[in-house]
């Protein structure tokens, strides 16, 4: 098949036709990819600032539809629409059994890039390739468990619909699932790529009175206001923490989201939230940038909260089938992220425009 192969930190991937993957075994599904989001993971596993084995095939926001199955499954079968999800609960382990779905022992997959049983199912010239972020699906075709290829309905288009596998179900997720935001509570969101600005949509479905956005791009907070964001700042030219309290009368917001993977940017969301309110990791820092909170006694007197969100907390089964009907319904604007689409052969140009900030979302076909 063809794939986009990193070979190594910091250089382009390269289009090979010649990479070989192995039929489904039981409870896994084979997927033809049609579409795959360009995530800012990616670029920062390109880049050298998340590690992850190489070679390796990136890309893990996709939509497809399923080739074959393994024995076993039943879930899906061929000819189905999927979107994809890099972390598939098992529903039996210890995470999982107490509804904390994201983190269930699959999850290990987006580090290692590797199948629960440590093989990949992906090689060339007899070279193991690895699953980049736990997918793979800058290649023509994945091989998944049975849990990572959830139905859509027929007739969603594909080049739309994968944005929920990455940016839409994490965005939207670390509002309803981690931080179970409340009607009219006040909301801060630093960083408006795909997964800041479905942050603010999720800050919408909750019923959130404010949603104070921040971006250095004027393109990006325009399309925070268009998703629903009730105020925009520029952090080149605006105290965020100081605009957070003006606009909560001195109070400081509910919830803060950090979305751009800056240590920086959780520094002021932890000082722009309330006493008892909460910040959300959801962008991914670099694995070698420690945040310090300084003083720590202010932080536990005040009772602030910091948390993780990965993949937005999701139970991928459950929450794409509901994204998308809040699409169908009109209440999810999954369209408006999309603002370019390439062919696979210029997944670098795709990257280049992700590490300049040039639009939102590029969708690879494949």
């Amino acid at each position: 098949m063809r794939a986009a192969v990193l070979e190594a930190y910091g250089q382009p991937l390269r289009i090979y036709d010649d990479v070989e993957i192995e039929p489904p075994a039981a409870g896994e599904v084979r997927v033809r990819v049609h579409h795959c989001g360009v995530c800012h993971s990616d670029l920062s596993v390109v880049d050298g600032l998340l590690p992850a084995p190489v070679p390796s095939i990136l890309g893990h926001e996709a939509a497809g539809v399923v080739e074959e199955v393994g024995a076993g499954v039943r879930a899906v079968a061929p000819g189905d629409p999927v979107v994809l999800t890099a972390c598939p609960p098992c529903g039996s382990c210890y995470w999982c059994q107490r509804g904390e779905f994201s983190i269930c022992v699959n999850s290990s997959g987006l580090m290692t890039s590797t199948l629960p049983h440590g093989g990949t199912r992906l090689s060339r010239q007899g070279g193991l390739l690895y699953r980049g972020l736990g997918v793979g699906a800058f290649g023509e075709l994945v091989t998944v468990q049975e849990a990572a290829a959830v139905r859509i309905p027929e007739g969603v288009p594909l080049d739309v619909a994968c944005v929920i596998g990455c940016a839409v179900q994490t965005g939207v997720g670390a509002v309803i699932n981690t931080a179970k935001v409340e009607p009219g509570a006040t909301v801060l969101v630093t960083g408006l790529g795909g997964v800041g600005l479905s942050i603010v949509q999720g800050a919408v479905l909750a019923g959130a009175s404010r949603i104070v956005v921040s971006d250095p791009v004027a393109a990006r907070r325009e399309a925070a206001r268009r998703f629903g964001a009730t105020d925009e700042l520029d952090p080149a030219e605006t105290d965020v923490v100081a605009a957070a309290l003006e606009f909560t009368r001195g109070i400081g917001v509910d919830y803060a989201f950090e979305a751009a993977g800056k240590v920086a940017l959780l520094e002021t969301c932890l000082q722009a939230t309330r006493a008892g309110g909460t910040t959300v990791i959801v962008g991914v820092p670099p694995i070698d940038e420690p945040l310090t909170i300084s003083p720590v006694a202010l932080f536990q007197t005040t009772e602030k909260k910091l948390v993780g969100s990965l993949l937005g907390s999701v139970h991928a089964g459950r929450d794409i089938p509901r994204l998308v009907a809040l699409w169908q319904a009109g209440r999810l604007d999954l369209d408006g992220l999309v603002t370019a689409r390439r062919p696979l052969a210029e997944v670098n140009e795709a990257l280049a425009d992700l590490r300049q900030a040039r639009g939102i979302r590029t969708v690879l076909s494949l």
